[in-house]
């Protein structure tokens, strides 16, 4: 019998894009009002490459939390080819930054000042290695002669494996995973290597982007695939592994953005981001896996205490907005005009 009620510890997103300034004010509180902490993408114009861009990131967020919210910000710093051994030892010793995340040039969002070759920042990765710092990793390829579809599993081919076996020790996050060759190689790693997981690839295959003609709010990078990834991804997710947790990769985009001959790429479901997932586990039959996805396997991984707030989902239908204001545009959420079956009733913070 489904249940009505799911009552778990509080979750964290391990997989965040906030924006910046007035868009940052406008969708910052979807998240807070669920999570209790998130990784926040580096993906900023110009990028966030240093410890002292990320602290100052960082309190431009927390400023912009509702009054009363308990959230915590975990920074990152983009990796470029440029990066300093030096500044690798700067953000282990911080107390913000948890991770450094590698973007292939032109990949996705504001991914220009990314890495073209890999092995020009082997000596950063190696100081990673050493000093224990996660390696956050969006796995696709550009190159232009390979199919969109195929970028990821031509990525773990060439680079991934490659990279594990010059550096075995490096604790390593391949986000937002969205194929069965992706799923086997991080079911198959260590304990080091892990994957995030976002509710649009648990929901949607590549399908959603054609019904009815092109859906341009639901393109998003790494692309949808096919529905025999999608269903990797289900089992994966709720199988118990904990290799695999929790990661929305939420993107805010205004809509006229998304709406256009050449638009941006990126789902925004963190206004709904945990009662989606509910929605992929119910269908797989394992809710009662949700709070190990959601609450356990992410700060396992990253050597974090859990957290001892609580949630609350009921099974309570409502109606996702058309559009959220977006600093000064709109954005339109994932399931726009639609019903979801979870709605969330309660956050207690400790």
């Amino acid at each position: 019998m489904t249940p009505t009620r799911i009552e778990i510890t509080r979750p964290d997103d391990w997989h965040l894009h906030l924006r910046d300034g007035d868009a940052l004010a406008s969708v910052v509180a979807h998240t807070a009002r669920q999570f209790a902490r998130a990784i926040v993408m580096p993906n900023l114009k110009p990028p966030v490459t240093t410890v002292v861009q990320a602290e100052d990131y960082r309190r431009r967020i927390l400023a912009s939390l509702p009054a009363g919210a308990r959230f915590q910000p975990l920074m990152t710093l983009y990796l470029t080819e440029n990066t300093p051994v030096e500044e690798i030892a700067r953000a282990r010793a911080s107390d913000s930054v948890v991770a450094v995340k590698y973007y292939p040039a032109g990949a996705t969002t504001n991914s220009d000042s990314g890495v073209r070759e890999l092995s020009r920042v082997y000596h950063v990765i190696e100081a990673m290695e050493r000093l224990e710092l996660p390696l956050l990793l969006h796995g696709e390829v550009t190159d232009p002669e390979i199919d969109i579809f195929d970028r990821e599993r031509v990525f773990i081919e060439r680079h991934l494996i490659p990279l594990r076996e010059r550096f075995p020790a490096l604790r390593m996050v391949l986000e937002h995973i969205t194929t069965r060759d992706a799923v086997d190689f991080v079911s198959g790693a260590p304990a080091n290597v892990a994957a995030t997981i976002t509710a649009h690839h648990l929901l949607l295959n590549r399908n959603a982007l054609f019904e009815g003609g092109i859906r341009p709010h639901n393109y998003c990078a790494p692309i949808l695939k096919r529905e025999t990834h999608r269903a990797a991804l289900l089992q994966a997710a709720t199988s118990g592994d904990v290799h695999f947790f929790l990661g929305t990769d939420s993107a805010p985009h205004p809509r006229e953005a998304k709406e256009t001959a050449c638009g941006c790429a990126g789902l925004y479901t963190a206004h709904a981001a945990l009662e989606f997932y509910a929605e992929a586990f119910e269908q797989a039959g394992r809710l009662d896996r949700l709070e190990a996805f959601a609450s356990f396997h992410g700060p396992d991984f990253y050597r974090l205490p859990r957290n001892e707030g609580r949630i609350v989902l009921e099974r309570a239908p409502w109606i996702v907005p058309d559009e959220y204001p977006l600093a000064g545009s709109t954005c339109k959420p994932m399931r726009a005009g639609e019903s979801l079956a979870w709605s969330l009733v309660e956050t207690t913070a400790s």
